[in-house]
């Protein structure tokens, strides 16, 4: 079984990273292969509604820069995990292009991501992360995603590179994420 995590965050291996990467670790002492993608520096547009996915049913976004690569990566995946820091109370605008894009191929395609397990994972100095957190669920419950809880909200608090580090708190969710994510993954396998 394969995982394969988006991080939208525009800092590369910050405090978004660092939480995914402890996600990780759990999952991956329980034989779960993981793969991990960061957005920043790649080119990825805004959809733009053109509707030539649900013409083409091709897998495929008619846009053709690294939401193609991400698509693709999704959908040889058992599991996603959609990463992203609080800008102004919501995910960041490349995460958001992921969503949407992905979003459309996937529905344009049978739902192409039907029944695979997802999970948020989201960073924030203070606040607007639970908005952050609804965001991307919104995504993997219209994408009739199985999505498993944690011991609390998916989140993990602060500021400077490795600040999050220091968030007890939000470690334990990571971890206590990927023995759920694991669980039900074995689950949906049987």
């Amino acid at each position: 079984m394969k995982i394969v995590a988006f991080n939208g965050s525009a800092r590369k291996d910050g405090n978004t990273a660092m939480l995914v990467q402890t996600l990780f670790k759990e999952l991956e002492k329980k034989g779960i292969k993981t793969e991990f993608v960061q957005l920043a520096g790649k080119k990825i547009h805004g959809c733009t509604a053109c509707m030539k996915c649900m013409e083409k049913k091709d897998r495929r976004c008619v846009i053709d820069d690294f939401a193609n690569v991400c698509i693709e990566k999704m959908d040889g995946a058992d599991g996603i995990i959609l990463a992203s820091p609080t800008y102004f109370s919501d995910v960041t605008a490349e995460m958001k292009a992921l969503i949407d894009r992905s979003g459309f191929v996937a529905m344009a395609n049978d739902h192409m991501f039907r029944r695979k397990v997802g999970a948020a994972v989201v960073a924030a100095r203070r606040g607007g992360a639970i908005h952050t957190f609804d965001t991307i669920n919104h995504f993997f419950f219209i994408s009739q995603m199985v999505v498993p809880g944690s011991n609390y909200w998916n989140v993990g608090i602060g500021l400077a590179p490795g600040d999050v580090e220091k968030d007890e708190e939000g470690l334990a969710t990571m971890k206590v994420l990927g023995e759920n994510m694991e669980w039900v993954m074995k689950k949906l396998k049987k």
